[in-house]
């Protein structure tokens, strides 16, 4: 079974760092794309970074780019997401997501808990 871990979450000023993580396990974590997404209060959620399987291709939106560097390291099923340059808007729970596609074609999502960050003076 698939389980995705986030840590690294808390409460920062604005203009502050930190850097979330994500320990995968029970898969073939270099085979597949990861994401992170974000839900803030009374908000949809939303997809805020993907890395895909070897690292090489990173995505943003738009109102992280430049802020925010996600990264993978797949020798320890771990995925990160460091986060500069922090806003009270970026106050959300973040979680770590990956769809996995099994023999046959179906696929299945799965959500870590999610890891809360807020800024905050």
């Amino acid at each position: 079974q698939v389980h995705l871990v986030e840590s690294g979450g808390g409460l920062v000023q604005p203009g502050g760092s930190l850097r979330l993580s994500c320990a995968a396990s029970g898969l073939s974590f270099s085979s597949y794309r990861m994401n992170w997404y974000r839900q803030a209060p009374g908000k949809e959620r939303e997809l805020v970074a993907t890395i895909s399987p070897q690292g090489g291709i990173t995505n943003y939106t738009g109102s992280v780019k430049g802020r925010f560097t996600i990264s993978r390291d797949n020798h320890q099923n771990m995925l990160y997401l460091l986060m500069d340059s922090l806003k009270p808007e970026d106050t959300a729970v973040y979680h770590c997501n990956v769809k996995v596609t099994y023999l046959g074609g179906a696929t299945e999502e799965f959500w870590g808990q999610g890891t809360r960050v807020t800024v905050s003076s």
